[in-house]
């Protein structure tokens, strides 16, 4: 099977080798020269991926299939162009990937349809509904509507310190950022986690739980990031999270495919579902329209399904299942000098790729450029290590040893996947329901 993978990202990279692994040949569309993917490739090109017709016109009477990894070609339309082209794709029609580049669409569908794990939310469009909204919601999050690299989300007392810092960073909105409108949300206290799935437009085939650390620096500090991290364990659930709470995640991700195909408005490719557990049980942060990243190197690695296999079970509407080995992962992003404030870029980083294979560890360039043999760092995040063993604690080590290998103006979080920071998360759920369950 000739297949087309769009985006130039780590999460690219991983969908790619799984792909390459199940026996596909890889055709490659990217807006930066990743070596990774390069290599792997039968033809690779650099094309704006959001230029639609552009990208239809390379892959037509190349490949068979195709697999979207970024959000923003979605939002373009680029699967309806190469259906319409005859080239069935991974990923959702623009309509039914709102889920993700529409929070007012996301929240909405919910509603509508008495879906529980939503939360209180305004969409406000100017200063004087924003004001209401925020006496109204109380402690909030401020999100804008449409996309922002996932960098987005502004919460009281962490990004905004009063109602005057607030209104200021709606203005921002209001005046064109992320789409020019704001939903704003009550903001949650409990624990992050991602469930990832399959979808068909009616079936839904779950993946195992990863946790993500969006913030910058160690102990959970500095400005978010696209992630900075990510682990799953080894019996594919996490730590702090319940069997019925991980049911209850499920089920509200399986109503809103119900939902989307009841409206006629059919869900198929990859359904990211971003939880927040809290003492009452899950509720839904937000809902993305592919991969995760770095969730996604955790899950495709683990995955013994034929990735081609999967893909075109979602294309026919024929989705059955798919198996991940019993293993546990840690996935830790190395990042340039400055992220997630200023990042120091176009400088070399040196990766000893095969020193880095013999720790047994997986590599998967992200945003970086090659340029006569040399990696050059670009702005956002530049390569992920990924340890996979029988245990987190071995997998975690695993991906520490494969950092050493990488050298340069760049920086990890070194405490993602370590005993200390799981347990941390382990003791504030059990806070959080010990509190709970006082003031019933």
């Amino acid at each position: 099977m000739k297949v087309l993978v769009v985006g130039g990202g780590a999460r690219e990279h991983a969908i790619a080798k799984a792909l390459k692994r199940s026996g596909a040949r890889i055709y490659s569309v990217m807006k930066n020269r990743n070596p990774g993917i390069y290599r792997i490739s039968e033809e690779a090109t650099i094309l704006n991926e959001n230029d639609i017709s552009a990208v239809v016109s390379w892959a037509k009477g190349r490949v068979d299939l195709a697999f979207i990894g970024p959000e923003a070609p979605l939002e373009a339309g680029l699967v309806d162009a190469l259906e319409d082209a005859g080239i069935p794709s991974v990923g959702p029609r623009k309509s039914a990937a709102r889920i993700e580049t529409s929070k007012e669409f996301m929240r909405n569908l919910m509603e509508r349809n008495g879906i529980e794990g939503s939360l209180k939310y305004r969409v406000v469009e100017n200063l004087e509904e924003g004001r209401k909204a925020l006496e109204e919601i109380g402690d909030f999050v401020i999100k804008p509507i449409g996309l922002t690299g996932g960098k987005g989300a502004k919460v009281f007392r962490e990004h905004l310190q009063d109602e005057d810092e607030a209104l200021l960073y709606l203005k921002k909105i209001f005046e064109g950022y992320g789409g020019g409108k704001a939903v704003i949300e009550e903001r949650l206290e409990g624990e992050e986690f991602t469930l990832q799935a399959f979808v068909d437009g009616k079936n839904i085939v779950p993946m195992p739980l990863v946790q993500d650390h969006k913030r910058a620096y160690e102990g959970d500090t500095g400005p978010n990031t696209g992630g900075m991290g990510s682990y799953s364990m080894e019996n594919h659930m996490l730590p702090f999270v319940g069997k019925d709470e991980y049911e209850r995640a499920l089920a509200i991700m399986k109503k809103v495919v119900e939902a989307m195909d009841r409206e006629e408005n059919p869900y198929r490719g990859i359904l990211y579902g971003q939880f927040m557990l809290t003492s009452s049980g899950p509720r839904i942060i937000e809902f993305n329209a592919r991969f995760g990243d770095p969730e996604a190197m955790n899950v495709l690695s683990l995955l013994e399904t034929p990735l081609t296999e999967i893909s075109e079970q979602i294309v026919n509407g024929e989705l059955k299942s798919a198996e991940f080995m019993r293993k546990a992962t840690v996935c830790k992003y190395v990042v340039p000098e400055g992220y997630g404030i200023k990042s120091k870029a176009n400088v070399p980083v040196e990766v000893d790729e095969e020193a880095i294979k013999n720790e047994g560890a997986e590599l998967f360039y992200a945003s970086v450029n090659e340029k006569d043999g040399e990696i050059y760092t670009t702005t956002s995040r530049t390569l992920a290590v990924l340890g996979m063993d029988d245990n987190i604690e071995k997998a975690e080590e695993m991906a520490e040893r494969a950092l050493s290998h990488v050298k340069g103006e760049v920086f990890s979080r070194h405490d993602i996947g370590k005993k200390e920071l799981i347990q941390k998360r382990i003791e504030h759920m059990e806070e959080l329901r010990r509190n709970s369950d006082r003031t019933r």
